[in-house]
């Protein structure tokens, strides 16, 4: 696997998990009805981070297509995590989300 590749798995694997520890992190909020976008984007986006990361690593033509919801999906959870920014675990997710992105968009 190149190096290229290495980096994305890295950027992808990572985002999954920031994304559960946000997902779980806000679970434990006062406010967890206020949250709950949050916590429906972090789970989405740990999964199509998760699928897009297996495909990639096994040379599936697949993984290509995903890049680009993968992506999307990164920046929306990226966006919603940035409105909690008080948070350091939203912050922290925001992070992963934008990185992750652009090492999807870099890929495609």
């Amino acid at each position: 696997m190149n190096n290229q590749h290495q980096s994305l798995l890295d950027a992808l694997n990572a985002c999954v998990a920031a994304c559960e520890w946000c997902a779980t992190a806000c679970l434990q909020e006062p406010d967890v009805k206020m949250m709950v976008p949050c916590i429906s984007l972090d789970r989405d986006c740990a999964d199509i981070c998760a699928l897009t990361a297996r495909l990639v690593a096994r040379g599936s033509v697949h993984g290509q297509h995903l890049l680009r919801e993968c992506a999307e999906v990164c920046k929306a959870c990226g966006d919603e995590c940035a409105k909690h920014s008080h948070m350091q675990h939203c912050q922290e997710c925001a992070d992963a989300c934008r990185r992750c992105e652009e090492a999807c968009r870099a890929a495609m």
